[in-house]
């Protein structure tokens, strides 16, 4: 408990209280484990016998009667005192949920009249530790917001002063003052080693190109008027107008001011994770003297820039390292300077998972700047950001939000969410300028030029499937690269099957493919069509998995209907490097849309636009791509940045057109989903108000971060001689490389196209050897695939390497 209270007090010195509430809440986190001072503690040990009540419960039970003296020789009211008390006996990832009443009958029924007393005298003695300790002039308001950060320091603390390669064991030849004293000297090491003690931030330049060539976004950026206190700060720019830079330019100014200690980058999807990672890698370094870098997500094991980090030394102040502590659990990995995921990661603090409160104390002192920002308009999600950024904001940190296309009325509501967080009024903001800067409360910049490289967008409509194939083959033929996305896989699968039979080289990609695949196709793709790409003539056909998560540049493109923030983010890589690649050089007169749509003048019944679209015609909203179809066929042309705010309000704004008729049905079935979507995400959040002790713990199928048809992941194999293998090939001989290789073998599918087939059975001999020492709940979850030398999984499922995994139901076969 003293070591716990010295780590404490180390990560206490970086929080914004006053030295008497960091006396109290060091001296409240060493009492966490009052409880083990009890008869049935150490009879679960000696004999293991069953507790009525865990350790942690039994703290709260054995002080709470002793609230009133407690608090008053705290120099406070016992009220706040019983919210503390409870955040840090929680320290394990959930509350106890128990009464008072509750208490009081365990009390009556298991009298341990001697542990009682033995805890409520050490508790008196660590009072005499910190004679500064004091509650004096906190509210109970004030104590249940306070309580989610404390529960989450007391978890961080307890987990670095349990390791016994900091805290060896010692014989009890010190009194406590004596052993608080070396526990201190011991903490100050281990903080700084488990990389939880923050590190110098640099004024310097931090990019690769001269300061003298920044954007016009860049230069508001290093200028604009900061904020006092927490500030949320919104960047709204076409994509590829360097808004990440923008964003880094004025995190640096925000750390500066001391607005944070650290950054923390999230992420639409784990590529765009991974992509960022890459890149920031480079670049912390001169952020940050020698910062700790993390990588947040489900599969952060598997990049390997991220292993190459993990343990690596120091060499000089601009090295980026990563201490094995951090990387040792997926809940730690928001604790470093500079944490880089999901957005669900950062969600999870403010749903009722365990061990939220850990997550929502690491950010706590970090700048959050979330990526995308409008991949989390959907109502589920953009109500879980909203009291994400209001409990940030409460826990005195700062945001920034970057997106090329958030509407207006989602802005407003962010701007009021992290305002209510810090106690201030939120104004209203409504400007339609665009590209934009603004500050929530503060300073805005949008009266500045800004102009894109490439220009007006010309807008052309296609009628059918074949018209697409002919205007690729078309542009393929004079040398272009050419994109088509896709909205539904096996629409992406029939359309390479339609251009290979014209024969136009095609490459494919989409999230049907295997872990392994996906990403060597990823590179490909990249390597041809990327930045640096040189040989950039053919066809690429992808899903929306190129809207944000690769950074590519095409001369042509077709695109299905869809969305129009969506169609705004996949022009995006339409000319988009025009410094590297400017409109003389290109085989093409200028960059077109086309896009494959049905009129929106004939939009007479509900399959208006499956008629052209097929299976991809359910991907999205009906109504909202219909809004979008009505608004661009009849422009004809985008000019960019100009149009690009006024195209995103006429489909996700306020004041948006009236659907037809035939489509009434579809437009009210939506506003019934999203006021649905809207009550699950207010049901699942957190209740700031209601403190930490009232918090609900459950699964992440009870509380997800998003929503979405459920999925299966397919485990893919292939059986040899001595049993099955994973899809993937190894990188190695050991049990590391093993267990990566089936990672990469992993497949991610919806249930209900899954539905269609007969699966292997899992009954199988070599399968049950394979599932053999899993966990249950991945026996359950994963269903193992073996496949056969001609890609055969079971009837009318297959699996290849250019065309990913295709099922052909007999419904579907005829």
């Amino acid at each position: 408990m003293l070591d716990v209270m010295a780590v404490a007090e180390v990560l206490l010195g970086q929080a914004d209280f006053s030295s008497e509430q960091k006396a109290t809440f060091a001296l409240l986190a060493g009492a966490h484990d009052l409880g083990k001072i009890s008869l049935s503690f150490r009879s679960m040990l000696r004999h293991g016998q069953r507790q009525h009540f865990s350790h942690w419960e039994l703290t709260e039970a054995w002080l709470f009667p002793e609230l009133p003296r407690l608090a008053d020789r705290l120099n406070g009211s016992w009220r706040p005192l019983k919210h503390l008390i409870s955040a840090v006996a929680g320290h394990h990832g959930r509350p106890s949920g128990r009464s008072e009443e509750v208490y009081q009958r365990y009390r009556d029924q298991w009298p341990d009249e001697e542990g009682r007393l033995d805890a409520v005298t050490l508790f008196d003695a660590f009072l005499t530790l910190f004679p500064d300790a004091s509650l004096a002039g906190l509210r109970e308001a004030d104590a249940k917001r306070r309580s989610w950060w404390l529960a989450g320091l007391v978890t961080a603390a307890d987990w670095v002063a349990s390791n016994p390669d900091w805290f060896p064991p010692l014989e009890p030849s010190l009194d406590l003052p004596a052993y608080l004293h070396r526990a201190r000297g011991l903490a100050a090491i281990a903080v700084r080693e488990a990389g939880l003690q923050p590190v110098p931030v640099k004024d310097g330049w931090l990019f690769p190109f001269p300061a003298e060539q920044m954007r016009a976004m860049q230069r508001e950026a290093s200028s604009i008027a900061l904020r006092d206190g927490p500030m949320l700060a919104f960047i709204e720019d076409e994509t590829g107008a360097g808004k990440t830079e923008a964003g880094l330019i004025l995190a640096q100014r925000m750390l500066l001011s001391e607005k944070a200690k650290g950054l923390f980058f999230a992420l639409p999807t784990m590529a765009t994770a991974d992509a960022m990672f890459a890149r920031a890698r480079g670049m912390m370094g001169r952020l940050f003297d020698c910062p700790s870098l993390t990588l947040a997500h489900g599969r952060a094991a598997l990049s390997r820039d991220f292993r190459a980090l993990v343990g690596r030394e120091s060499g000089d102040e601009d090295d980026v390292t990563c201490a094995p502590w951090l990387a040792d659990s997926r809940h730690r990995a928001l604790l470093g300077d500079i944490g880089i995921g999901t957005i669900d990661q950062a969600l999870l603090s403010i749903l009722p998972s365990r061990f939220s409160t850990l997550r929502h104390w690491g950010l706590s002192s970090k700048i959050l700047i979330v990526d995308e920002a409008h991949e989390l308009g959907d109502p589920y999600m953009a109500e879980q950001l909203a009291r994400l950024l209001e409990m940030h904001a409460m826990a005195g940190g700062s945001a920034i939000l970057m997106s090329a296309t958030l509407p207006i009325n989602l802005r407003q509501r962010f701007a009021e969410a992290f305002e209510r967080g810090t106690g201030r009024e939120a104004g209203v903001d409504r400007d339609m300028a665009y590209p934009s800067l603004s500050i929530a409360g503060g300073e805005a910049r949008r009266s500045y030029p800004a102009v894109s490289g490439k220009g007006d967008v010309a807008v052309c409509r296609l009628e059918a499937m074949a018209d697409a194939v002919d205007v690729l083959a078309d542009g393929a033929a004079k040398g272009a690269a050419c994109v088509w996305v896709r909205n539904a896989v096996d629409d992406a699968i029939a359309a390479v099957e339609a251009l290979r039979e014209r024969g136009v080289e095609a490459k494919l990609l989409h999230a049907r493919f295997a872990l392994h695949d996906r990403k060597r196709i990823e590179a490909e793709v990249l390597a041809r069509w990327g930045r640096g790409g040189q040989e950039r003539g053919g066809v690429l056909v992808a899903t929306q998995i190129v809207e944000s998560s690769l950074d590519l540049d095409f001369d042509l493109m077709v695109s299905d209907l869809a969305p129009m923030a969506a169609l705004i983010q996949r022009i995006g890589r339409l000319w988009r490097h025009m410094d590297l690649r400017p409109a003389t050089g290109r085989p093409l007169a200028g960059p077109v849309l086309h896009l494959l749509s049905p009129d929106p003048d004939f939009a007479t019944d509900e399959r208006w636009l499956q008629r052209v679209l097929d299976r991809g015609a359910w991907t999205y909203p009906l109504t909202d791509q219909w809004r979008t179809a009505d608004k661009l066929v009849r422009r004809g042309r985008i000019s960019i940045p100009a149009d690009l705010r006024a195209l995103v309000e006429a489909v996700d704004g306020n004041d948006i057109a009236e659907v037809p008729a035939a489509l009434q049905k579809a437009e009210e079935e939506r506003f019934g989903q999203i006021y649905a979507e809207r009550s699950r995400a207010l049901n699942n959040v957190i209740a700031i108000a209601e403190g930490y002790a009232t918090a609900r713990v459950g699964s992440s199928r009870e509380y997800p971060t998003r929503l979405g048809e459920e999925t299966r992941t397919l485990l893919l194999a292939r059986r040899e001689a001595g049993g099955l293998r994973p899809w993937a090939p190894l990188s190695g001989n050991d049990e590391v490389a093993e267990r990566e290789a089936w990672m990469l073998s992993e497949v991610s599918v919806r249930c209900r196209w899954l539905a269609r087939f007969a699966l292997p059975d899992q009954a199988a001999a070599d399968v049950v050897v394979l599932k053999q020492g899993w966990p249950e709940w991945r026996r359950e979850d994963v269903l193992v695939c073996p496949v056969e030398a001609d890609g055969r999984i079971s009837d009318g499922l297959r699996y290849e390497v250019d065309r990913g995994l295709t099922g052909s139901s007999p419904q579907t076969r005829g």
